[in-house]
């Protein structure tokens, strides 16, 4: 009713592109004037979009979306020990689209859903026969999942890891196959080019990198960057890892925090964890969950103003509310590393 799905009809664009063998990342979508910035994979599994009447394409995304919003209520319920009856489910998913994130993935018509959904089931149940390929398939769609194999890796769950990465090559090739001219320019400079996915100032860029750029009115240097932004996503892996020994929920979200403190650009509708995070913490301490959930429905980053880079005349205040899903990020990865459960003494809740 509300949704533009800008991002929708770029991903319509790159697998247009790819049917008429255009230029992928040389030109941008007629309609939103935006590039196509996801890897040459990603243009594969999109196809069906472009083939699809736009009004059905949208509104089979929109379910997909909802149905895999769902999906995920009723996994981590039953992760966490809890029941998950599909009226449940429904009247959960129907309260998280209050959540900004969520309601953002819907109105640009994303895929951080679809995704979160596929980094859930292979990160809860690792001992499946192919777990680690969803994560594999999701990290070769939009790598920063990537960060989910470092997770397997620290918790010992190696033979999961191994798939993951075998896959994300497999993603790799076939990119390189189906786009053979435009592929080795996507993984040389153009991945490295931080500007091809927006203004990093926007106040919806909640990263420690979009942080850094407001405060410095301007991009912060790469080693600047590095050195705030590498320890605070490494204590959030390190507590995740800690973590998900007892709580496979909790450890997953506080690694998907790492993913959203190291990326230089999460977009508010990149923390869809925030919905795992708050269900998992529900469990733990209903005040921190009612505080964190409270934020991500208060929308705080867009009191400022913001947009045409006016972020960068904030003063404190503006830059304390601005940055506000980062900060809470901050705040859970402190409260979960000091409360982490000793190894010998403690046992997994629910």
């Amino acid at each position: 009713l509300r949704g533009d799905f800008t991002d929708l009809f770029v991903y319509r664009f790159g697998g247009r592109a790819l049917l008429d063998g255009l230029p992928v990342y040389e030109v941008r979508d007629p309609v939103k004037g935006l590039p196509f910035t996801y890897p040459p994979f990603a243009t594969v599994v999109l196809v069906p979009l472009a083939v699809l009447p736009l009004g059905l394409a949208a509104a089979l995304w929109a379910a997909a979306s909802t149905a895999a919003l769902a999906a995920v209520v009723a996994l981590v319920r039953r992760e966490l020990g809890r029941p998950a009856p599909g009226w449940l489910a429904a009247a959960l998913a129907a309260g998280a689209l209050a959540v900004e994130p969520v309601w953002q993935n819907l109105t640009f018509g994303q895929i951080n859903v679809l995704l979160m959904l596929a980094v859930l089931v292979d990160l809860l149940r690792p001992d499946r026969r192919w777990s680690g390929v969803l994560l594999g398939v999701a990290a070769g769609i939009k790598l920063t999942p990537l960060v989910f194999v470092a997770l397997l890796l620290l918790v010992g769950r190696r033979t999961a890891a191994g798939r993951a990465v075998l896959t994300f090559a497999g993603t790799v090739a076939l990119g390189l196959a189906a786009m053979p001219a435009a592929a080795p320019a996507y993984w040389t400079h153009r991945l490295l080019d931080g500007s091809r996915v927006g203004p990093p100032a926007l106040a919806h860029n909640q990263s420690v990198y979009g942080a850094l750029t407001r405060l410095l009115d301007g991009r912060p240097p790469t080693l600047l960057w590095l050195a705030v932004a590498v320890p605070l996503g490494l204590a959030a892996l390190l507590a995740g890892a800690r973590w998900w020994r007892y709580d496979r929920v909790l450890g997953t979200g506080l690694a998907a925090l790492a993913m959203l403190l190291l990326s230089p650009v999460s977009w508010s509708h990149h923390w869809v964890w925030a919905v795992p995070l708050a269900l998992a913490l529900w469990e733990h301490s209903r005040p921190a969950a009612i505080g964190w959930t409270a934020v991500f429905v208060a929308r705080p980053v867009v009191w400022p103003p913001y947009g045409r880079q006016v972020e960068y005349t904030w003063g404190p205040l503006d830059h304390l509310a601005g940055t506000g899903y980062l900060l809470a990020a901050l705040a859970l990865t402190l409260g979960a590393a000091v409360t982490a459960p000793r190894p010998l003494r403690s046992r997994r809740v629910g």
